[in-house]
């Protein structure tokens, strides 16, 4: 008995030997696998693309999708599969001084690596054959429906109306005459629009949801793409043009105001006070501040130089305002802001507060004006600050305005809405103001009388069988 104990001990001793190599041999377990779609495409995204996209074509080489990644450009292709130590893109992003991204943060080790292990993997494509985008100037957008129209902006010489579309930005005659360019970018959600005062150029918010941020600026005359910042992690809002058009300011969706120079994209400007999403910005009279306003249910005053958060202009009353503001514009003559947003009510307030806070005041304001039905998406003054544009959605409709600054009630009812009105603007030179929203039409009045003069689809519409052909 005492033998056969001896050989069973034996035996388990070997089997634990064996056992303990084996989890010796394989201390390290192989990688998980890396998902080019879910892993490696937003940190091209995010960090690359902007420079490499089809309107702005650096060493001619577009980052929009893994075919296009995996052609390379001026240096040959970017990666060979299975080999991450001979493939281009790991040589550009890797070193204690990596030569991309170019004029901008080195990617981290973390995303150097996942990089690195797909290719080591294999470098295989997962993207989904529903997420494929191949959307350029060369090949547009085609549309089946027309698309939800989110910003509309005037060029100051009143010639060209900007309109937000999938991918681009439709420029048309600001006479309703017909498209004169097509500005295709990168982000799928464009969210706002705006001329530089001197109409040179065009700037662009938008983004993708949960993927990246960007502002674009194109050369209006060339229509050409001058620059792309990809910035954050999601889409972003609300731009402005000071007044020399040298700044442009903007919201983000988590909760940020910045300020960046037109030139380079230099940000000179951050304020992080709000608690929510910030759907619009405006400088002061003078330049020397932005003014900002959030789905927190509050207007912010922020010193540019310092970015020092100085004032709540609204009252900070819990209840005071009745949800989130949307909207906000600067008088054009007068250190006066009017804003628009959940409650419907358009209001008018100075910027600057002459006395000191006391609880439940809002001692800022100085007008407001007949509610809206539904909520208030977007306002404009017109070029002397004597009237402005408002534009409004509900659940099942929409309503647009004009209003004289000086008085409470409408001056015009903006008639033929058949659905929200998600943007507005007023010509620079009186004439008419332009709607638009999610029926995608655009519709342009009298701005004295209120009277329809015409509407159009910005875009042209293509069978959606032929579409899908």
């Amino acid at each position: 008995m005492k033998s056969i104990a001896r050989l069973l001990l034996g035996l388990t001793v070997c089997c634990l030997s064996a056992i303990s190599v084996g989890f010796a041999e394989d201390a390290a377990p192989p990688a998980k696998p890396v998902s080019f779609y879910r892993q490696v495409r937003p940190i091209l995204q995010r960090h690359c693309s902007g420079c490499h996209q089809p309107a702005k074509l650096g060493g001619n080489l577009q980052l929009i999708s893994y075919e296009l990644f995996q052609k390379g450009g001026d240096g040959g292709p970017s990666f060979i599969s299975g080999k991450p130590d001979e493939s281009l893109i790991v040589k550009q992003i890797s070193g204690e001084k990596p030569e991309m991204p170019l004029n901008s943060d080195p990617l981290s080790e973390k995303q150097v690596a996942t990089i690195r292990t797909w290719i080591a993997q294999g470098a295989t494509d997962d993207t989904p054959a529903t997420a494929k985008d191949d959307i350029s100037a060369e090949k547009p957008p085609v549309y089946t429906s027309a698309p939800v129209i989110t910003a509309l902006s005037y060029s100051p010489d009143s010639q060209l109306l900007a309109i937000s579309g999938y991918h681009e930005v439709l420029l048309h005659h600001a006479d309703g005459s017909g498209l004169a360019a097509r500005l295709v970018g990168r982000s799928p959600t464009i969210t706002s629009i705006r001329f530089s005062p001197d109409g040179t150029k065009l700037a662009v918010a938008g983004g993708a949801p949960s993927l990246f941020g960007e502002i674009q600026i194109w050369d209006v005359a060339k229509k050409e793409l001058i620059r792309s910042d990809t910035i954050g992690f999601d889409t972003l809002y609300g731009l402005c043009f000071n007044d020399e058009g040298t700044l442009l300011a903007y919201g983000t969706f988590d909760n940020r105001v910045r300020a960046i120079q037109v030139a380079d994209g230099k940000q000179v400007m951050s304020m992080d006070a709000h608690t929510d999403l910030v759907f619009g910005t405006t400088f002061s009279l003078k330049n020397d501040h932005v003014i900002s306003v959030s789905r927190d249910m509050s207007m912010k005053l922020t010193e540019l130089k310092t970015s020092q958060f100085i004032d709540n202009i609204t009252s900070i009353t819990p209840g005071a305002l009745k949800g989130g503001i949307m909207a906000v514009q600067r008088h054009p003559k007068e250190e006066q802001v009017l804003i628009g947003g959940a409650d419907g009510e358009p209001k008018l307030y100075k910027i600057f507060r002459t006395q000191a806070r006391q609880i439940g005041d809002d001692f800022n304001r100085l007008r407001s004006y007949t509610k809206l039905p539904g909520r208030v998406c977007s306002l404009q003054f017109n070029v002397d600050g004597t009237k402005f544009v408002v534009g409004s959605s509900n659940a099942t409709s929409g309503a647009a305005r004009i209003y004289k600054t000086d008085t409470e009630q409408p001056q015009a009812e903006l008639k033929g809405q058949t659905a929200g009105v998600f943007a507005v603007a007023f010509r620079p030179d009186g004439q008419q103001v332009v709607t638009g929203g999610l029926d995608g039409v655009v519709r342009m009045y009298n701005a004295e009388t209120g009277e329809l003069v015409k509407e159009f689809s910005p875009v042209t519409l293509s069978p959606a069988v032929a579409a899908a052909q």
